[in-house]
């Protein structure tokens, strides 16, 4: 008997423990209209952007467990196409792009995934984040009704879903991903497109949800979004937003802390007050999820930055692009997070009330049934107020809101910054100097191997298939020995009309100018009188991109490269255009078919060294080699005297650089107080649009690293300095 009894609460016991597994494992995720549930239970959740391949794998977990220390519950991040499929049915998912393993960081840590699988991303990324097979699959066109798109969008959708299911990734297997995206932004395309986008945003929307993920899906700046999916807002501000349906909760997925940062532009920032203000704003107004973009930036490692972008892609974020807290953002952010915690529970059991308190003031009154209470007070004026409430005033800064958890003690002020302020300091990492050594690209020339000649000019990725920045286009043009302007000296005008991104000319093998673009004007016009003389004159035109459009109405349709007209002004004839004549063509650089960036690659080469090793001398490449420094300080490149190239440490690359591009825009003192946009608060006006470029020390070897520079322009690789950065 006392045996069977065992055996009975041992199966008793048996029985509750797996029922209370299978009940934390198959853990439920829906929504009503005021928040994301899970397991039945409402949540505020506060969530952060970190994508995975803009830092290393061997960062991801400090950064992940930062965002938690910071008051984070979620981590989001796009899937970028391009990087796990570069070529169709041929995927990718190691080192940076290892998918996967970054949602098991999150997971070890404790934190959900928001899993943006788009599988358009935009996010200043290469082409978007579609692949550049898609481009010259017959007949597509991209975000829209057209089924060669919607057959490969699909079908990536089924690769990223299933392998998600695989690895038990989505809550209801117990894993970490509590909702999905599909599209992105997909709202002004559909506005554009007509009736073509809103049957595509239907169709994508029902796509999703035939997946059977068991957890919510979301589309962000989609108004039409259709039952049952979530309709989400992203700007500098949503207070303002409502779901397009009264039974969803109100979310905010992308909370802009900064603004891009563009090769020639100035360096946009967000006032943290401003920041803090307007997630206090939203929550006050019935929000219930919001999420930093980004809360961590990190870099454009290789050619993954999109047209014009930097290599930096910071974004002030909380934590920085080395991985450091940006204090006091962080610290702030953090102590508005736990105030916004402690009034959880009362926020989630009621809708506000909102209370005038005087001329652009006002109460937003929490009061649940349970006799709990929250408010939160808000000035929106540009100067500071007492205000009365209840019994009590109130110092109320200008564009503040203050969080009182029980409707009494104010815990929280978004304007009062009581966070500690550090500063960076840039301090050298190694004991000597670096030496370089160099090799002469050359330019090209129409016997070179790998060249062919075609009609007229062409598209520039039809040929490189975005392998490479780099395309040449080589022409010849005779010139009679009777032409005037070899008599009057007055030399004919070279026209070079581009569709983008720069082109570098050369007359006769001799280097004559660049021109180049920008992210709004990426197409422009070389031209400068030149020096030719009779008989044959060889033109070589270096075309090169600077990534490749992420965002726009069919930007499948957008060209790069030298499309012309090219013509001479100003010979006896009048104006020769050059345009349909026959042009070689080279696809990429000589360095890169010989792998320079590489050990064994740059071993193939004789290298200049010592005093005779060429400065501001275009096409050049150079190298050195160090150890790397001591400690666990992250580290960074100096390139202020170089022009614009690539740069590349042990074969792989750590993005464009191009300093030579000088900071434009209007940089006047910013103060926090009234709405922020892209323009309003600019620094960095007059300098080189970017300075430091990020150098990972998971890419570094103990010894012998090897460090090359690829120079278009020219530039002194004697003050390039690596530098470790300290707080």
């Amino acid at each position: 008997m006392c045996n069977m009894m065992k055996a009975h609460v041992f199966v008793s016991l048996l029985l509750l423990f797996v029922s209370w597994e299978l009940c934390h494992v198959n853990a439920h995720v829906a929504y009503d209209n005021k928040a994301i549930t899970i397991n039945g239970q409402r949540r505020i959740l506060i969530s952060g952007t970190i994508h995975y391949p803009r830092s290393t794998p061997e960062m991801w977990p400090d950064l992940i467990q930062k965002a938690k220390d910071g008051g984070v519950d979620v981590i989001e991040s796009y899937v970028f196409w391009n990087a796990h499929e570069p070529s169709p049915g041929q995927y990718y998912f190691e080192g940076r792009y290892d998918l996967v393993r970054f949602i098991k960081e999150v997971q070890k840590a404790g934190l959900y995934f928001n899993l943006r699988i788009g599988p358009y991303a935009c996010a200043e990324w290469n082409f978007g984040g579609f692949p550049i097979w898609l481009k010259f699959i017959p007949g597509i066109e991209f975000r829209t009704v057209n089924i060669p798109f919607q057959a490969v969008m699909q079908n990536f959708t089924e690769k990223i879903v299933s392998l998600m299911k695989a690895e038990k990734l989505f809550e209801s297997q117990g894993g970490p991903i509590i909702m999905s995206q599909i599209e992105n932004e997909y709202e002004l395309i559909e506005w554009v497109i007509g009736a073509p986008g809103r049957a595509y945003a239907q169709w994508a929307a029902q796509m999703a949800l035939s997946q059977n993920t068991g957890v919510p899906w979301i589309m962000c700046k989609q108004a039409s979004a259709p039952d049952p999916i979530i309709n989400t807002c992203n700007g500098f501000y949503c207070e303002g937003f409502t779901p397009n349906r009264i039974y969803k909760p109100k979310m905010w997925t992308e909370a802009w802390t900064g603004w891009i940062r563009k090769f020639g532009g100035a360096l946009p920032f967000r006032p943290l007050e401003d920041l803090a203000f307007s997630v206090a704003r939203f929550i006050q107004s019935g929000g219930t999820f919001f999420n930093y973009y980004m809360y961590h930036g990190g870099s454009n490692f290789e050619r993954t930055a999109g047209a014009f972008i930097s290599a930096s892609y910071d974004y002030g974020g909380p934590i920085d692009e080395y991985g450091m807290l940006s204090e006091p953002k962080w610290g702030h952010l953090r102590d508005l997070h736990k105030a916004i915690k402690s009034s959880e529970a009362t926020i989630l059991s009621s809708d506000a009330i909102v209370i005038p308190l005087g001329v652009n003031q006002e109460a937003h009154e929490f009061r649940p049934n349970t006799g709990a209470c929250a408010a939160f007070l808000a000035n929106y004026n540009a100067y500071p107020v007492k205000v009365k409430y209840g019994d009590t005033l109130y110092d109320l800064p200008p564009w503040s809101i203050s969080i009182l958890p029980d409707c009494k003690t104010a815990v929280f002020n978004t304007a009062t910054i009581t966070a500690r302020k550090t500063t960076k300091k840039m301090t050298p990492a190694l004991g000597n100097a670096l030496t370089w050594e160099s090799y002469n690209e050359g330019i090209a020339s129409s016997s070179d191997s790998g060249t062919f000649t075609l009609d007229g000019l062409h598209e520039q990725t039809v040929f490189t298939k975005d392998n490479t920045d780099y395309l040449w286009y080589m022409t010849e043009t005779f010139i009679d020995p009777n032409e005037s302007f070899l008599k009057n000296g007055q030399d004919p005008l070279l026209t070079v009309m581009s569709a983008g991104h720069a082109v570098n000319v050369f007359i006769n093998d001799e280097h004559i100018g660049n021109a180049y673009g920008s992210v709004e004007t990426p197409q422009f016009t070389f031209a400068k009188n030149v020096k030719l003389k009779a008989g044959v004159n060889k033109i070589g035109l270096l075309s090169v991109a600077m990534g490749l459009a992420n965002i726009g109405t069919h930007y499948e349709k957008w060209n790069i490269g030298v499309l012309g007209p090219v013509t001479l002004a100003g010979l006896n004839e009048g104006t020769r255009d050059l345009s349909g004549q026959k042009w070689t063509y080279k696809v990429g650089l000589k360095g890169e078919d010989l792998k320079l960036p590489t050990d064994e690659g740059s071993s193939s080469v004789n290298w200049e060294k010592g005093s005779s090793i060429p400065k501001k001398q275009p096409l050049t490449w150079y190298k050195t080699s160090f150890n790397a420094p001591e400690g666990n300080d992250p580290l960074a490149l100096y390139m202020d005297t170089m022009g614009k190239g690539i740069i590349w440490i042990n074969g792989v690359s750590i993005g464009r650089h191009w300093p030579a591009n000088i900071a434009q825009g209007n940089c006047v003192p910013c103060n926090y107080i009234g709405f922020i946009n892209e323009t309003k608060c600019l620094s960095n006006c007059g300098k080189p649009s970017q300075t430091w470029y990020h150098l990972p020390r998971a890419w570094l070897k103990p010894t012998q690293n090897h460090l090359v520079v690829f120079e278009e322009w020219g530039g002194d690789p004697a003050g390039i300095s690596l530098v470790r950065i300290t707080i």
